[in-house]
């Protein structure tokens, strides 16, 4: 029995930590080449376990805000693997936690260049090559929850991703006539680096952070980098094949409440 990528080329931003090495490895388990992209050299530690462990994965070491880079890499990817069917767009980072009037404008644009520009110039470089690939194409971008609902406790952050949303409805209309489809994944609380790392800065530090969205998720738990990637294996494959400009929540509850 055949993986539910077999035949596809993906390619992930991010890839070399958290949700971004959890959707390679399993997008590379279900016979997907991948490409892995992360400013962090580690990304090749997980491509290469990956190739190890049988399946086909190469990695380039990429940072999503600059556009000459962003543009040799997806240039070096389709050459590499002759298509490009999938577009990952899952690096960001956190960014402060004060309130807006807080806020040092150099602060507010680096997280905006990250979590917002940087799915821009990838979705930007991806499409020639979406194009020249046979058959529907995919594009899944990471939002978030707040992406949803409001928050107080990062709030640049939340803004990037309801930006991420609302350009994944956009693309998803201007793109489908093409049969590129576009969706996001609003994770809630992951156990990622990411989070590890901003819980360190709230009050009572990562175990009280921990602690706090445990107790605030109706199934009491807080989700692995897995959960995510099998969200976005759904959307990458041909599975979802009338599913584009829509979002999966994964969040254990949360926003149900």
């Amino acid at each position: 029995m055949s993986g539910r990528l077999e035949g596809k080329v993906a390619l992930v931003t991010g890839a070399g930590n958290g949700m971004g090495e959890a959707i390679s490895r399993l997008f590379a388990a279900e016979g997907a080449a991948v490409a892995l992209t992360d400013m962090s050299p580690r990304g090749e530690e997980v491509a290469e376990e990956i190739r190890r462990a049988g399946g086909t994965a190469e990695f380039w070491q990429m940072n999503v805000t600059d556009e000459p880079g962003v543009e040799a890499v997806f240039a070096a990817v389709f050459e590499r693997f002759g298509a490009l069917n999938v577009l990952i767009n899952n690096a960001g980072i956190s960014g402060p936690t004060a309130a807006v009037e807080d806020v040092d404008l150099e602060d507010w644009k680096t997280v905006f260049t990250v979590n917002v520009g940087g799915p821009f110039l990838c979705t930007k470089h991806a499409i020639p090559y979406l194009r020249r690939t046979p058959g529907m194409t995919s594009i899944v971008n990471t939002s978030s929850i707040y992406g949803l609902i409001g928050n107080a406790d990062v709030p640049i952050y939340h803004t990037t991703k309801g930006a991420v949303r609302m350009m994944s409805k956009t693309d998803a209309i201007t793109y489908a006539p093409e049969g590129i489809r576009v969706n996001s994944v609003m994770p809630g609380t992951i156990l990622t680096p990411l989070n590890l790392e901003k819980g360190k800065l709230l009050p009572g530090g990562v175990d009280a952070y921990l602690e706090k969205m445990r107790a605030e998720h109706p199934l009491g738990v807080i989700g692995d980098p897995e959960d995510v990637a099998y969200a976005m294996l759904y959307l990458a494959s041909d599975e979802s094949k009338f599913v584009t400009g829509t979002e999966i929540v994964v969040d254990g509850g949360y926003t149900a409440q």
